[in-house]
């Protein structure tokens, strides 16, 4: 990763992943380049969950896999755990007390996860997830709060998420000069694709990104999935 001069980081369900033959192309067209393309998956799925979608998908084993909304990072061809961010994070991480929190909030449904990185629910009423917020406040619980796609309500370590944890990588392997594309499709994409740097809103994105403020490092593709982030590729790349 130290030496890499072109970067994708893009979330997985619903931006890389969901046309076959768009990230056949994609992949395709990255192959045919004179510079390697080195990869970022970033991801709201827990690490197994990830490893999985790879292998059904036949996805390139990335440089570097981020998964639970930016919780957690693994490194290498081994993925070995980038353990200085983990516990970073836990210093302030109270997820027993967010649980009992939780519980008190009538409409908010838990999604058990085998992981204690971070706190996740189901809620389709945005006053749930308002109340929700509230109660963390009132019990003085340092949290970020992510709703994403109308549902998926995400309690994270404060100072984590995707655009946290994607800087956290530039920052270590001094990545600043290399040319990176962000990519994603989803509310809890927005912190990583408003960072400044060239990013695209997938075709198929969901209407709360949809919603995003225009701003000229962030484009908006009219191709779906991989094949949005081939069109923005060669936007920003390929001029």
């Amino acid at each position: 990763m130290d030496a890499a001069t072109h970067l994708l980081a893009t979330d997985l369900d619903g931006t890389l992943v969901g046309d076959k033959y768009s990230l056949q192309a994609l992949f395709n067209f990255y192959d045919n380049q004179t510079y390697e393309v080195s990869l970022i998956y970033i991801t709201g799925r827990h690490y197994q969950s990830a490893l999985s979608l790879i292998t059904e998908e036949n996805l390139p084993v990335p440089d570097v896999l981020i998964t639970d909304v930016g919780t957690a990072i693994y490194i290498g061809d081994s993925l070995e755990q980038d353990l200085a961010w983990s516990q970073h994070l836990e210093q302030s991480w109270l997820p027993q007390k967010i649980d009992t929190v939780a519980r008190q909030i009538p409409g908010l449904v838990s999604q058990e996860l085998p992981i204690t990185n971070r706190c996740s629910y189901y809620a389709t009423d945005e006053t749930v997830v308002e109340a929700f917020r509230t109660a963390l406040d009132q019990a003085e619980i340092s949290y970020k709060l992510i709703y994403s796609g109308g549902r998926d309500v995400d309690i994270l370590p404060a100072g984590s998420g995707k655009g946290q944890a994607l800087q956290y990588i530039l920052n270590k392997y001094q990545l600043d000069e290399a040319k990176l594309l962000v990519a994603g499709d989803s509310g809890n994409d927005t912190e990583m694709l408003t960072l400044g740097f060239p990013s695209v809103i997938v075709g198929n994105a969901q209407p709360e990104l949809l919603e995003q403020q225009k701003h000229p490092s962030i484009y908006r593709a009219t191709n779906s999935y991989a094949g949005g982030i081939h069109e923005a590729w060669r936007y920003f790349y390929t001029k």
